[in-house]
């Protein structure tokens, strides 16, 4: 029998006149008791010059195949594989599953599923990238993702090499993201009802992502001590942990957003401990509210009430107006960052970038009165 019988297979290098010479491992495969002729193609002469080389890179092929494991050789088995074992919300956070899961299904599978593994190359996962209609921020984060697939087969001991590690991308946003000023936070907080104004008065001063935001239950808000607990995330009205260790920091709360919390307090139908500050009344409390369904009906429409047109405004906004707002009170970015419950400074900096660029717009106004005057 197949399974029982010890085999090395044979390891070749195929001539072609059109392309590099290649690398081919040919073995016997047991398919429903039947056996079938397998005939892997390891890579190029480019890749494994000398044969020692082609070798190493069939070590663990050979032991897969007289253990029984077969190993993927198409990207929708890899993929499949990865969902299975890597994909889970066990090891991963829900939205990071959620959008793995988006982004396999929507853009990598429907180009790349029956392709071999060994005809996945650099150059041509990067010349398709660049072709998509997409954000170059997304088109990196396919590109991460199918790193990550490919990092997964290596740990496997499937291939040895990442194609995917070599694609190069750009993230650079094609507009700045759109922040309020201090005059149009003022303004906004007007149009809005108690309930929105607690949340964003709360969101625009601590920089809270919003699924912390929507995760806080009243035990999380300390009025004695004026900070507020992050100890957990919510979302799709799955609760797991924050998004980095540095995210699990107590965030400051000022005098008048405690003020007007509290009215908020004595105001909510469910202000027990364990309620959510802002609960779904339609889900009799238990859950949060929407975030997207709060920024739809009621904050975007006091947006325009303000006359504060011409801004994309989400959650996130109000993260990005306070890092401005920060930078342009001269704070130091390491306090920025603490504030801000970044991992790094790195990211703490890309945020201060837009501040320093209006710094430069007054500074050279000034510079031009002064010449001009």
């Amino acid at each position: 029998m197949i399974g029982t019988r010890f085999q090395n297979g044979s390891l070749s290098l195929v001539k072609n006149k059109r392309a590099d010479d290649s690398w081919f491992f040919r073995y016997y495969d047991s398919v429903d008791g039947e056996r079938v002729h397998r005939n892997l193609r390891i890579g190029s002469v480019r890749e494994y010059p000398r044969r020692r080389d082609a070798e190493k890179a069939v070590l663990s092929l050979r032991s897969n195949i007289n253990c029984g494991v077969r190993s993927p050789e198409t990207v929708l088995a890899l993929v499949a594989h990865y969902r299975k074992h890597e994909l889970t919300t066990e090891r991963k956070a829900f939205a990071t599953v959620e959008a793995h899961e988006s982004y396999l299904t929507l853009h990598i599978l429907p180009k790349w599923r029956d392709y071999r593994l060994s005809e996945i190359k650099t150059v041509a996962v990067e010349q398709w990238l660049e072709t998509i209609d997409l954000a170059p921020a997304t088109k990196t984060k396919i590109r991460n993702i199918m790193s990550a697939v490919w990092s997964h087969g290596i740990r496997h001991e499937w291939m040895t090499f990442n194609p995917i590690s070599k694609v190069r991308t750009s993230a650079k946003r094609l507009r700045e993201p759109d922040v309020l000023t201090p005059s149009e936070f003022q303004a906004l907080l007007k149009e809005l009802p108690l309930r929105e104004r607690a949340s964003v008065m709360l969101a625009g001063s601590t920089g809270l992502r919003r699924s912390e935001l929507f995760a806080l239950r009243w035990s999380d808000v300390n009025f004695f001590t004026m900070e507020v607990a992050v100890t957990r995330s919510c979302v799709r009205n799955h609760f797991g942990e924050t998004k980095t260790d540095a995210s699990r920091k107590p965030v400051p709360l000022h005098p008048s957003v405690q003020d007007v919390l509290v009215e908020w307090h004595g105001g909510s139908l469910y202000n027990g401990d364990e309620d959510f500050l802002f609960p779904s009344l339609r889900m009799n409390g238990q859950q949060p509210l929407t975030p997207d369904m709060v920024l739809k009906k009621v904050i975007r429409p006091a947006l325009v009430r303000a006359g504060i047109t011409g801004k994309v405004i989400g959650w996130h906004s109000f993260r990005h107006s306070l890092a401005t707002n920060l930078r342009s009170l001269g704070v130091d970015v390491k306090v920025a960052q603490e504030l801000l419950r970044h991992a790094n400074s790195r990211t703490t900096m890309d945020l201060y970038t837009q501040a320093v660029s209006a710094d430069k717009r007054d500074a050279s106004r000034r510079q031009i009165d002064l010449l001009l005057a």
